[in-house]
């Protein structure tokens, strides 16, 4: 482990205010208003009992002096986890395709479950699965995992485990040798310990061990669907969005009408537009130009 200094579990109150903090600030980050201001804002509204307002200050002056959100974060150590600052801190790189605003919907949806009734097992597959969907590396990923006093020491001992092991045996499998269902078949064998604490139940286990040689995702989609395991955010393409796009290929529409036009009155084809008549929206533009090249 890169250090041996933890991360603090903290009250569920903060959590709470966690989660509303993540959310809010990507919904004002996506109506345009300023990081900074947002920032601000979002400090006002948060419950005073709290420390997340004094964090979120902290934050927007270290946004102010180095521009960025993750080394504020990672400057916090005692309120917001490694794992956080990592994930805050991969948005903001260049030439990573992993935005802030997903990074925010990811944050939001960690710090929800932990103000909920979360395991250690349900902590670690959700931020586990952030790291492999979200393509953010593992080697960095889980050693700040391993920093989270909320693990404890058998369970860091397992983090560095699956770290090492990565290249070479599958998550799965490793899910299934820390489970309650691995020792089950091993004494059903005849075989006799001892084994590992086991960090998973039998449930976990009897899932993983039949996502041998699958996809890790199915492994996961399967624990959200069987066990109520959190699941990880997934961007998708906001309304406003769709409807810029839209927007974009009604203007090119046009476009291609309007040379249509222009070859037109090159080639002294105006009498047969003006029969054929003007379309009157860009969604019938195709269709009018179809009906052009058949007169030609």
């Amino acid at each position: 482990m890169s250090s041996t200094l933890l991360a603090p579990v903290l009250e569920r109150e903060e959590y709470i205010e966690q989660a509303y903090f993540f959310r809010t600030l990507a919904e004002r980050l996506r109506e345009g208003v300023p990081a900074q201001m947002a920032l601000l804002q979002i400090r006002d509204e948060l419950l005073t009992t709290t420390r997340l307002p004094w964090a979120v200050e902290f934050l927007a002056t270290e946004l102010k002096h180095s521009g960025q959100l993750g080394s504020g974060m990672k400057r916090l150590i005692h309120y917001f986890t490694p794992f956080q600052a990592f994930v805050m801190t991969k948005a903001e790189e260049e030439g990573v395709r992993f935005s802030l605003d997903h990074a925010l919907k990811v944050l939001e949806g960690e710090a929800r479950y932990r103000s909920e009734n979360p395991t250690p097992a349900g902590l670690f597959v959700y931020e586990f699965e952030v790291l492999a969907r979200c393509q953010l590396g593992y080697q960095n990923g889980l050693d700040c995992m391993e920093q989270d006093s909320f693990f404890d020491e058998d369970w860091r001992q397992f983090i560095e485990t699956v770290r090492r092991s990565m290249s070479e045996v599958e998550f799965a499998d490793l899910i299934y040798l820390y489970s309650e269902q691995y020792i089950q078949d091993q004494q059903r064998a005849g075989r006799e310990g001892p084994f590992p604490r086991p960090l998973f139940g039998l449930k976990e286990g009897r899932i993983a061990k039949a996502s041998h040689g699958r996809d890790p995702l199915y492994l996961f989609a399967a624990l959200q669907r069987q066990l109520g395991y959190p699941e990880v955010p997934r961007l998708r393409l906001p309304t406003e969005q769709r409807g810029v796009l839209q927007m974009l290929e009604h203007k090119v529409r046009e476009l291609e009408l309007r040379l249509r036009l222009l070859e037109g009155e090159v080639r002294g084809q105006v009498e047969v537009i003006q029969a054929l008549g003007k379309p009157e929206t860009a969604e019938s533009s195709l269709e009018w130009l179809k009906r052009l090249d058949n007169e030609e």
